[in-house]
């Protein structure tokens, strides 16, 4: 029987399901910051270069953003819990991997297989959220778990610290396996399972996720490898990139159940905040890789001392983030969407000017705080906004379009950076060649910022407030069509979650 209106916040079930989705994706959040940290003692342990340590970030990066999608699907197909689960499992595995690999290239290839995990869980964890908790409690729900997702992301350079510091660098994956464990245990009994009801029947697009992941895969090949000169090899796989990158569109222009169904973008809102996602999410991607290495390379920071300097992050996003979604309710998501980069841009400008001689409370702290207050303003309604702009029924979808579209930005600036500004080798080793190549790609970051503050200005005119409250999200054909309807998902056994009441079953 359908039950279109789930979990509400407030109650034990709605903390419950807060919990696991926010543990899950905090968890590859947790592991996508907590490495940054590591590099250089990677780099060191294990005799990595320049380019080996960017695709140590980037192997991880480059699956996620390419099955991201193809995962979504997933989950609307087959059940969105189910396939969460899947990827939680999946991506404590590859930690284990991680954890044990002898050489950079072993370690390359289990961040790929981890990112693999990654693709599953995440788009995963905001969909769950989006089908299960009422309409009125969407904005909340999603501000809660930016926000606490958030806290993961932003601790993380703290623990990975201490770890790296304290234990050894491998227990950075290896933290993943007890926290995954958790995660399966509460899903397993608390979260209700929902499907796309009305996808029953039809087919993943295998190839076009083929021709995504081959068309990421060689551009970002050709933007990392071009350090070394322009090649043949470069420019092959910066050519064969882009021409699967090309037939990926075509091919979801024409196919019958396309991955990403075009009507999606007929939404002015969808679009622009999509754009803007990925411009944002590239200047942050660049900002955690550079700034993290500028404090230990040019600074002499340890890796926990590194780590601690961006704690304030922490504060801001657990603070603030909650009440941030809900004030995008009350006055409309494009205020504070316009505003959020342009403080982040603020920010990264500030910490443009750290160098050998600058402490942390006049150099370095200044930037951050006004960076993560940007930061805090802008995520919630972000995340809220994109979500609402979509039919219920592609909530996985446009989940993974959005986290495909975020992981792509911060993929392809960590591979271009570097070259762009004259980085390449052993540099991250030698302070005065990294501190002239972290000045040129601050101010870089800084400018991808104001292009997203200007994108969401134009993109985002007179969005209502009651836009995050779902008023574009569903037909009430949609909604009648059983987002919920549990019999339909294909292979489901999902029972209701201990503690429901007769009326969510």
């Amino acid at each position: 029987m359908q039950t279109d209106q789930v979990v509400r916040m407030g109650t034990a079930q709605g903390r419950w399901v807060l919990a696991a989705t926010i543990l899950a994706s905090g968890m590859a959040l947790l592991d996508g910051t907590v490495v940054n940290v590591a590099l250089r003692v990677i780099g060191a342990d294990l005799g990595a270069d320049l380019a080996d340590l960017q695709w140590v970030v980037n192997a991880y990066m480059l699956t996620l953003a390419s099955l991201i999608l193809v995962a979504g699907a997933l989950g609307d197909l087959l059940g969105r819990r189910r396939v969460f689960l899947i990827g939680v499992v999946w991506f404590a595995a590859a930690s284990v991997l991680c954890g044990l690999a002898q050489e950079p290239l072993l370690l390359i290839v289990a961040r790929a297989l981890q990112g693999v995990g990654g693709a599953l869980l995440t788009p995963g964890s905001l969909a769950i959220l989006q089908a299960s908790f009422d309409r009125d409690d969407r904005a909340r729900a999603i501000g809660a778990w930016s926000g606490l997702g958030g806290v993961a992301a932003a601790i993380g350079p703290f623990v990975g610290g201490w770890l790296v510091q304290e234990a050894s660098w491998r227990w950075v994956f290896l933290i993943n396996v007890p926290l995954a464990v958790t995660v399966v245990v509460v899903t397993l009994r608390h979260v209700p399972e929902s499907c796309d009801a009305s996808v029953a029947g039809q087919h993943v697009d295998g190839l076009g996720a083929g021709m995504g992941a081959l068309g990421l895969a060689g551009v970002t090949y050709g933007l990392i490898e071009a350090e070394g000169g322009i090649s043949a090899s470069v420019v092959a796989g910066v050519t064969v990139g882009a021409l699967a990158l090309i037939a990926f569109v075509r091919r979801q222009r024409r196919a019958e159940h396309p991955m990403v169904p075009p009507s999606l973008f007929a939404s002015r809102t969808f679009s622009s905040t999509n754009v803007l996602t990925l411009v944002v999410y590239a200047a942050l991607g660049a900002m955690m890789f550079f700034v993290v290495l500028q404090l230990q390379v040019t600074l002499g920071y340890s890796p926990f001392e590194a780590g601690i300097s961006l704690a304030p992050m922490t504060v801001f996003m657990l603070v603030l983030s909650a009440r941030s979604g809900a004030l995008a309710t009350r006055i409309g998501p494009g205020p504070q969407i316009t505003l959020g980069p342009l403080v982040c841009a603020a920010g990264v400008l500030l910490l443009l000017g750290v160098d050998a001689d600058s402490s942390y409370l006049t150099g370095v702290l200044p930037g951050v705080a006004v960076f993560a207050a940007g930061l805090t303003v802008m995520v919630a309604p972000l995340t809220a906004t994109v979500l609402a702009a979509a039919p219920d029924r592609y909530a996985g979808v446009a989940s993974g379009v959005n986290n495909a579209i975020a992981r792509t930005g911060s993929l392809l600036a960590v591979a271009a950076l570097p070259m762009a500004v004259g980085l390449g080798g052993a540099d991250y080793a030698d302070p005065a060649a990294f501190g002239d190549g972290y000045r040129a790609a601050m101010a870089a970051s800084a400018a991808l910022l104001v292009l997203g503050a200007l994108t969401a200005f134009v993109g985002l005119r007179g969005t209502a407030p009651t836009t995050l409250a779902g008023a574009e999200a569903a037909t009430e054909d949609e909604v009648g069509r059983g987002v919920h309807d549990l019999p339909h998902c294909p292979l489901s056994t999902a029972r209701a979650p201990a503690g429901a009441r007769p009326d969510q079953r």
